[in-house]
Order: structure tokens, then C-alpha cells, then sequence
């Protein structure tokens, strides 16, 4: 598994994206293009930098645990979030530098 970690690609009206931009950049977007990922994201985000547990995730999503760390882990190999492991559990941060990338990326100036 590899976790996506570059930087996206400049504002899509800037210049025709490269054939790894578009790739990077699309990886990113499926990634976000499922509700149970997007309400996730949003739930890590608000948990600021103490991170979130995938325990503290299921009841919220009213998913099961396997569930919901599957949905982690297509945020994490997207390069959208992070993960650390903290004994027995693995806690999230949002990747902020990424979504800022992202939101760059679709920007139109």
C-alpha cells in the first residue's frame, strides 16, 4: 500500500494538467466521492490535531469498525489523511497541507 504524499497539481485553469497531476489529482477526488468518506473527513477535521480514533467514528457513521477503517484507509492511501498508531489504536489527522493543495488545484482565478 502506498500512501500518496506529493504535492497536487497547479490550478486546473493554469495549464493542462500532466498525465501524473491528473492522476494525483483524481486519486484524491474518488477518494472524497463517497458521503460516508466525506462526513469521515469532516469528523477528523473537527477533532483537530488530537486526532480520531476509528472507535470513535463507527457510532457517529452508524457503521461497522471494518467499515469505517476501510474508508480511512482509501482517505490515507489518497494522501487526505494521516494516521498514527497509538498502542492498540490508530488515530487520524486530517492531511490539511493536501486539502489545501486540493482546494488549490480546483480553484479558477
Amino acid at each position: 500500500m502506498t500512501t500518496v504524499r506529493d504535492t497536487c497539481c497547479a490550478p486546473l485553469g493554469a495549464a493542462p494538467l500532466s498525465a501524473e497531476d491528473a492522476g494525483l489529482l483524481a486519486k484524491r477526488l474518488k477518494a472524497l466521492a463517497e458521503p460516508a468518506r466525506l462526513r469521515l473527513l469532516s469528523m477528523v477535521l473537527a477533532c483537530g490535531e488530537n486526532g480520531a480514533c476509528v472507535c470513535d467514528l463507527t457510532a457517529p457513521l452508524d457503521l461497522a469498525q471494518p467499515t469505517v477503517s476501510h474508508h480511512l484507509r482509501v482517505l490515507h492511501e489518497a494522501g487526505l489523511v494521516t494516521r498514527e498508531q497509538r498502542g492498540v489504536w490508530a488515530y487520524y489527522r486530517a492531511d490539511r497541507a493536501s486539502l489545501a493543495d486540493l482546494v488549490g488545484a480546483l480553484s479558477v482565478s
